[in-house]
């Protein structure tokens, strides 16, 4: 949509913008507009967020996530201890 425009075209638009609201007003403006973006894009983060949160499976019970890596171990071995060996085929 506004891939044509070229450094002739965006100065025509300053100039106009300055015609129209004046050289006092445009730091203004143009302080406002980055606030706007600025809410813009924090929306947009936290919104992404919450979405993520949502679609993430569940974390761990906190007894799981509090284990150590050496209790981890542990309670693998001990799992695979009790597991009974599989069955054969042949």
């Amino acid at each position: 949509m506004f891939g044509n425009l070229g450094f002739p075209e965006l100065l025509i638009i300053m100039v106009v913008i300055l015609l129209l609201f004046g050289a006092k007003r445009i730091p203004e403006i143009a302080g406002s507009m980055g606030k706007g973006i600025r809410e813009f894009k924090k929306n947009i983060n936290e919104a992404t967020r919450e979405v993520t949160a949502e679609t993430r499976p569940p974390l761990e019970s906190d007894t799981q996530s509090r284990l150590t890596s050496a209790e981890l171990e542990r309670q693998r071995a001990t799992e695979e201890a009790e597991r009974p060996a599989p069955k054969r085929l042949m």
